[in-house]
């Protein structure tokens, strides 16, 4: 045993022997260096948050990116295992990011995520979720979770920043505004005012001037802020196409037909209209 002992302490003091302690103090100085570029250049609430009662802050995910990209590295994802159980409605993923420097692996880092975590769970009214529409959302927080976990590595920043934010109710609120669709949007449900109980999909069917009062209010949650811009960016967004196929199918009409003067607008006067049946929200 001792003989083991005294081989481990010798490998030991020969790999530190090999050691270019210059070259290790100039890495060390680098590092140095570059963390206190990144605590000048992240923007707080943005590309990372405060957590009062936290000794570090937190990564997010607009941080990591900019991190990357001062470093000139490129991030590759693979879904490492999954659970897909349609029958009992549990979904869970998790997805290893590999980071490449021209091409050579650097470091990697992986993130898990579940329906079954309690801001996927359960409502704040305490009513259940429905984990179908979740899964994607899933994805894209596994995903999340292994990016900013490579680039705490890669960066050496994790005597800076943390990202244990899961159970961080405020920032809970940015992971949901970050992977949001408008389909996601049109499912929310209003807990409070003359629409209580409706979704924004509901009432934007019945008052959409409703929904862009509460956009103008500064009391109105973001996570209902992001939801009805996105709602409202979709309904533009299809008009736009539909307006583009009819100018389209008058073009041909009128080539057909006896040329037109090219001051004459075809839409002059014409409403684009969506029916409720179109709205791009889904059901």
């Amino acid at each position: 045993m001792a003989e083991l002992v005294a081989k481990q302490q010798t490998n030991s003091l020969s790999i530190i022997e090999s050691v270019d302690i210059g070259a290790v103090q100039s890495t060390l100085s680098k590092i140095n260096q570059f963390q206190l570029v990144i605590q000048n250049s992240l923007k707080k609430d943005h590309d990372y948050g405060v957590i009062p009662g936290t000794p570090k802050p937190t990564l997010l995910k607009p941080g990591a990116e900019k991190i990357q990209m001062l470093l000139g590295v490129t991030s590759e994802y693979e879904v490492i295992e999954r659970v897909q159980d349609y029958d009992n409605g549990f979904f869970a993923f998790t997805v290893r990011c590999v980071i490449y420097k021209d091409g050579v692996k650097i470091t990697e880092g992986l993130g898990h995520c579940n329906t079954r975590e309690p801001k996927f769970y359960k409502k704040k009214d305490g009513q259940l979720q429905d984990p179908y529409e979740k899964v994607n959302t899933v994805l894209k927080m596994a995903k999340k979770r292994a990016q900013i976990d490579a680039t705490l590595t890669l960066a050496s920043l994790s005597e800076i920043f943390t990202q244990d934010i899961e159970d961080m109710q405020e920032f809970v609120q940015t992971e949901q505004v970050e992977t949001m669709t408008a389909q996601d949007a049109a499912q929310i449900k209003l807990t409070f005012g003359k629409y209580k109980g409706k979704t924004l999909k509901e009432i934007y069917k019945a008052q959409p001037d409703y929904l862009e009062w509460l956009l103008k209010q500064d009391r109105t949650d973001p996570v209902i802020k992001k939801g009805i811009e996105l709602m409202f960016e979709a309904v533009k967004q299809q008009a736009q196409q539909k307006q583009v196929q009819q100018q389209q199918q008058s073009e041909q009409q009128a080539a057909q037909l006896e040329p037109q003067p090219d001051n004459i607008d075809p839409f002059d006067g014409e409403v684009i209209e969506i029916s409720d049946d179109d709205l791009p929200f889904g059901m």
